[in-house]
């Protein structure tokens, strides 16, 4: 206690230089006796000490440190932040801890909770008012980062919801007070303060509301009983008065004059952030249903009645909700609009509260029956004004406005709805690659920009693929395909725009191919072949290559990624289950042609340093292995340049550090193999006939793929860090091999055990290694009983050979 008590005056001392390091350790102490006892026991234990609890003294210390925290701007006193989180922590335990009866937290406990949250609220709201006129704009205000924010008000949060029946009315009124003063002073002096001030009581009513994660918060009823002895009408419950509260406040930014006046860009900020987490909590129940409490005894029956039910109650009943919905769908438009450049409210509105509403259906289907959502739908479509959005978030509203369609029960009119929403964004890249001037205007940066940001709607649309509207997004996208060939042409030097193409490409594969039938097949995959061909001829991926000779940072990936983007086009392709897909009689090519076609232009720009690169490397050994696996008889096909980079690849996966993409390899040297010794058994030639460069004994080689392989996997085995997860894999790649190669199999075998000095060891390598290849009645098949044969004596053999010291 000593190193903490009392609060206010060590905190002096230390800002004056006294060391830290024992106010933290109590700081810890703290939380090391809460995690190990119940909330009583705790509370308890410093009654003995002096005339009050422990919960009492947590709730000075961290009022105190908070204040302290608010006002510490120097970069070097980390401390207060440290020891406010430790402290947090302790109340997290106390009220995580709180089981029935046994722990349950007293009123008096309550009582210091919420005389705690409160004196959190107008100590957050005096730095507010003080830092209002800051000029630091890149600064959140007395918080390292948003994310840091968020953390920091959630655990706010829970203290305040352990007394709900005092914090809630407490949050009523500061937040009625802010605005009813708001209303005196607009117009007369600057509201600057009271702005910043509601921003933050904004956010603080947010997280009180709204639980981080689900999003749902159980205020109990017998906790609220006290301050609001009718909370069974539901207009009166405090969380009804709360919300509709706030909702009104927002509806006052649709007022032109209004928001010009007093919602500023960071004010608006937290209205569009409170909205989305309050959608996604208690707008509009899913099922429709409604469980009225009348009484006592109805809520005996039906179990505690929480905020969340009572607000779906109230909405659904008097028809709130509807006009949530509509007011919220303003929102959004003014949002979007109004406040050009503000790239965080247009965020925020793009990517939470639009998500927020299209997630479920039944709220779709009343937004999509509103004048307001189709304003917002015809500004997308018609309007340029949403155009000064940044690119990235053109993504987020165009998947967002075509998710929405989804909702409604006429299929006809899902399609209409896409089709008039996206129409007229097709037509303009149609009618630009049309130019006969094209290759002047292209380069000019207002184009550019336009067409960065279509090329960014066609990914939020691809994305946005849903059954019920697959077939209207497949229709209008088809019409965009060639133009999308031309201007792959027209911008191969401008790595941004090829990327967005062959990304949009990739999506749209990926959201279509499950759907289409086989002509759709047909249309889609010669738009890929197309695709690839006009990279391959334009010299994009070497132009790419060119402007990075080495990688020395993972940022350098930037400059390869269409090559990842052309990976994962190939592999969506590849999810389409046609193995027997055959061209048409137009002459189309099939999936695999077009895959062979990609690894050729793809392979040769992969470098063993790329590779190094998780992501990318997992996705090409990923697809590899796949084609090894479903197409062998396709890598006949491939020409000596591309064969050569395809089994260099797979060297080097064997050796990589990623247990997931050697697992990869020895999968396709399986596949290889197997294709391989079927086609010697019938005394075909194709890849048997294909040499590789290996290395053995007596230095470089030309041999056979079975035989390159089958040195490689037992130079893995033997000699190298051989992990036990692989045993599988390595097994069902390596018996093939010894099929294939049976002579140079005992050769090998050979050549290792005589190079063993201990005859001893000698002998027992000879036994393993025969019995490898004879026990349990293995035979020359590759019949999944002879495979689970052969795992079983591989295991048995790695056990063996462990325990021998070989050379």
């Amino acid at each position: 206690m000593q190193w903490i008590e009392p609060p206010e005056v060590v905190i002096k001392e230390i800002r004056l230089g006294r060391s830290e390091s024992e106010f933290i350790d109590g700081c810890h102490a703290l939380l090391s006796i809460a995690t190990l006892t119940t909330p009583l026991l705790f509370n308890n234990l410093l009654l003995s000490l002096r005339p009050f609890g422990t919960i009492h003294f947590l709730s000075i210390l961290t009022s105190d440190v908070v204040k302290t925290d608010l006002v510490n701007h120097d970069e070097e006193e980390t401390w207060t932040a440290e020891a406010l989180d430790i402290l947090l922590e302790t109340w997290n335990v106390i009220f995580g801890t709180s089981d029935g009866d046994k722990n349950s937290i007293s009123a008096e406990g309550r009582a210091v909770s919420a005389k705690l949250f409160n004196n959190i609220v107008e100590s957050y709201l005096e730095a507010a008012a003080a830092t209002a006129y800051d000029e630091d704009d890149n600064a959140e205000h007395f918080v390292a980062s948003v994310s840091k924010r968020d953390e920091r008000l959630e655990s706010y949060a829970v203290i305040a919801r352990a007394a709900a029946e005092i914090t809630i009315p407490f949050l009523i009124n500061v937040f009625s007070q802010r605005v009813s003063h708001l209303n005196q002073i607009i117009g007369k002096s600057d509201p600057t303060r009271i702005l910043e001030e509601l921003y933050w009581i904004l956010l603080m009513i947010g997280h009180v509301l709204m639980d981080a994660g689900e999003g749902e918060t159980a205020l109990i009823p017998e906790t609220l009983k006290a301050g609001f002895p009718n909370f069974l009408e539901e207009a009166q419950h405090p969380v009804v008065v709360l919300s509709w509260s706030i909702i009104d406040f927002s509806r006052r930014s649709l007022d032109p004059e209004t928001r010009a006046a007093y919602f500023s860009p960071r004010l608006m900020e937290a209205v569009v952030w409170f909205l989305a987490r309050w959608v996604d909590t208690y707008l509009m129940p899913v099922d429709g249903t409604k469980v009225h409490i009348s009484s006592a005894s109805d809520s005996l029956k039906h179990g505690p009645l929480s905020s969340k039910r009572i607000l779906l109650n109230f909405a659904g009943e008097h028809k709130q909700g509807e006009m949530v919905l509509d007011i919220i769908a303003r929102i959004c438009i003014n949002a979007l609009t109004s406040y050009p450049g503000e790239k965080e409210l247009q965020a925020l509105t793009c990517q939470k509260l639009l998500v927020a509403l299209v997630r479920r259906r039944n709220v779709c289907s009343r937004l999509l029956s509103m004048d307001s959502w189709l304003d917002l739908a015809r500004a997308f479509s018609n309007e340029r004004s949403l155009f000064s959005l940044n690119p990235r978030l053109q993504r987020s509203l165009a998947e967002n406005l075509v998710c929405a369609a989804s909702s409604l029960k006429d299929a006809e009119a899902s399609n209409q709805y896409v089709r008039d929403l996206i129409g007229p964004m097709t037509s303009y890249l149609a009618e630009m690659s049309a130019r006969n001037d094209l290759k002047d205007i292209a380069q000019l940066p207002d184009a550019m920009y336009t067409v960065n940001c279509l090329l960014e709607r066609l990914i939020g649309v691809a994305r946005a693929t849903q059954p019920r509207t697959q077939k209207a997004l497949f229709d209008v996208c088809v019409a965009v395909m060639n133009p999308l060939i031309t201007l792959l042409e027209a911008y191969k030097n401008q790595p941004s725009v090829v990327y967005l193409i062959i990304k949009f490409s990739v999506d749209f594969v990926d959201g279509q191919i499950a759907f289409l039938n086989a002509k759709d097949t047909s249309v889609l995959v010669s738009f890929c072949l197309q695709l690839l061909q006009a990279y391959s001829s334009q010299n994009i991926g070497k132009l790419s290559l060119s402007h990075s000779s080495t990688l020395l940072g993972g940022a350098q990936v930037e400059d390869y990624k269409d090559l990842l983007a052309l990976l994962q086009l190939l592999t969506n392709l590849c999810s389409k289950d046609l193995i027997d897909f055959s061209p048409d009689e137009t002459g189309s090519p099939d999936i695999a042609e077009v895959v062979f076609v990609g690894l050729h232009i793809v392979s040769p720009l992969i470098s063993f340093d790329l590779l190094k690169f998780p992501k990318l490397s997992s996705c090409y050994f990923r697809l590899i292995s796949h084609m090894l696996e479903v197409y062998p008889e396709k890598v006949v096909l491939l020409t000596k340049e591309a064969f050569a980079q395809v089994i260099a690849s797979l060297d080097f996966g064997i050796q990589h550090q990623d247990l997931d993409a050697v697992d990869m390899c020895l999968r396709a040297i399986n596949a290889l193999a197997s294709f391989l010794y079927r086609d010697k058994t019938v005394g075909r030639e194709g890849l048997v006939a294909r040499t590789v460069d290996s290395k053995g004994s007596n230095g470089e080689l030309q041999e056979n793929i079975s035989s390159h392989f089958l040195r490689l996997l037992l130079q893995l085995v033997l000699f190298e860090d051989f992990r036990v997860d692989l045993t599988g894999s390595a097994a069902d790649a390596l018996l093939p091999l010894i099929l294939c190669e049976q002579d140079l199999y005992q050769r090998l075998v050979q050549e290792f055990i005589d190079k063993q000095p201990i005859d001893s060891l000698r002998t027992r390598l000879a036994k393993s290694f025969h019995s490898l290849t004879s026990s349990n009645n293995l035979s020359s098949s590759l019949d999944r009983p002879n495979r689970h044969r052969f795992r079983k004596n591989f295991h048995e053999f790695l056990t063996e050979i462990s325990g021998l010291r070989i050379k």
